[in-house]
This record gives C-alpha cells, sequence and structure tokens, in this order.
C-alpha cells in the first residue's frame, strides 16, 4: 500500500532535526527505515520545517516504526492514497 507521510518539525527541535538528517548516509536512510517500507519520494520545505513522503510498505505498522523515530523532533500524519491507476479503478468500480 502507497502512505502520504506529512511531517512539520517542533521549532525548539528544528535545527537538531536538520543536523541528524543532514549527517545520515543512505545506509543510515534504509536502517532508519527498516526493512518494511520504500521510499518512493520525499520532499522538504527547509524554510518552514515541513516535508512530505510517498512510501510504500504492506505494514503500516511499520509505517509508523518508521515515523517514531523522529517522534522527538515531529509531529506527523500517515495517509492512505493512491496512484492514479488504482485511484481510476476505483471510480470506474463505483460509476459502472
Amino acid at each position: 500500500m502507497l502512505l502520504m507521510v506529512s511531517w512539520e518539525l517542533y521549532p525548539e527541535t528544528k535545527m537538531d532535526a536538520f543536523t541528524a538528517f543532514s549527517q545520515m548516509t543512505t545506509e543510515d536512510d534504509a536502517a532508519d527505515l527498516g526493512s518494511d517500507v520504500t521510499m518512493i519520494g520525499r520532499w522538504h520545505d527547509l524554510a518552514s520545517g515541513s516535508g512530505t513522503a510517498i512510501v510504500e510498505s504492506t505494514s503500516v505498522e511499520a509505517v509508523y516504526s518508521w515515523v517514531l523515530n523522529w517522534a522527538p523532533m515531529i509531529t506527523a500524519t500517515v495517509t492512505p492514497v493512491l496512484d492514479d491507476e488504482a485511484a481510476r479503478r476505483v471510480v470506474k468500480e463505483k460509476l459502472g
């Protein structure tokens, strides 16, 4: 399933989060995500300290586990989403 993760850094921990994130290697990032979460894409608004990621996983628990790694520094929402193909299929079935 695809999930959209949107976050906002707490103002008092923004620079700590920037420091931690900027020093991560590709291997660190993979370990942070865990083996059951695949990053599709991630976008950052550095000025506001917010961002959005699309991840894929068969386990919402694994996604929440990843988000909780950053819980001391962020507030986040996790929302199931569909790509165009899946959205069209659902709508066609409902309208059919």
